[in-house]
C-alpha cells in the first residue's frame, strides 16, 4: 500500500478499502493537523478537524483528478473548507460577543498588565468608543455579523435581501468610517 500514488490510494478509498484511507492517514494526517492547528489553534479540535477531513475522504463522492493538480493542494482545500465551517459554528455559538458598549468593553480583563499596557489598552477602548459613535446601528451590526458572528457577505446579502454587491459596497464604506475616525484618534 505504501508504495502506491496519492492517486492510486484514493481510487482504492473509493472502493471503500480501509487500508488505502489508512495509508493516506499515514501519508498526510500531520499536515492536516498542522494545518488545522494553525488555524483553529486548540489541540482538540484540530484533532476534530482531522478525523472530518479523512472521514470526508471516505464518503465524499467528488473524485481526486492528478490533472488539475497535486493530492495535498486537493486535500488541503478539504482542510481549509472544513476549518472554515468549523470556525464559523464556533462563532455562531459563542454567547457574549462584545459589541464594544462602555460596559461590555469595562469587561475586558487586563490582569497581569503593565500599568503602560493598562493606560494603552483604556486608550484603546475610548478610540474606538469614538469611532463606534460615528457608526449607524446597521453599520455596527454588519461589522459584527461579519467579523464577530462569522456570517459570510452571501449569508447576510441573503439575510438583508439585498445584493451581494450592495452589501460588500455597506460593508467597505463602513470599514471606510471606522477607519477615519480611527485616524483621526491616531490609531492606524
Amino acid at each position: 500500500m505504501h508504495n502506491l500514488t496519492d492517486y492510486e490510494l484514493m481510487l482504492l478509498v473509493k472502493l471503500k478499502r480501509q487500508d488505502a484511507l489508512s495509508a493516506l492517514y499515514d501519508r498526510f494526517a500531520g499536515l492536516v493537523y498542522s494545518y488545522a492547528l494553525r488555524s483553529v489553534r486548540g489541540e482538540q479540535a484540530a484533532r476534530d478537524i482531522v478525523q472530518s477531513v479523512f472521514v470526508r475522504l471516505w464518503t465524499t463522492e467528488s473524485d481526486y483528478d492528478p490533472d488539475k493538480g497535486k493530492f495535498t493542494s486537493w486535500l488541503i482545500t478539504i482542510t481549509r473548507n472544513i476549518t472554515t465551517d468549523w470556525l464559523r459554528k464556533q462563532r455562531r455559538h459563542v454567547e457574549g460577543i462584545v459589541p464594544y458598549t462602555d460596559e461590555e468593553l469595562a469587561r475586558i480583563p487586563d490582569e497581569g498588565a503593565s500599568p503602560e499596557a493598562s493606560v494603552e489598552r483604556e486608550s484603546f477602548k475610548g478610540q474606538i468608543r469614538g469611532a463606534y459613535r460615528h457608526l449607524s446601528e446597521p453599520q455596527i451590526e454588519l461589522l459584527e455579523q461579519f467579523y464577530w458572528q462569522g456570517f459570510t457577505l452571501k449569508e447576510l446579502a441573503a439575510r438583508y435581501g439585498e445584493p451581494l454587491g450592495t452589501v460588500k459596497n455597506r460593508l467597505h464604506q463602513t470599514l471606510k468610517v471606522l477607519r477615519r475616525h480611527l485616524v483621526a484618534e491616531g490609531e492606524w
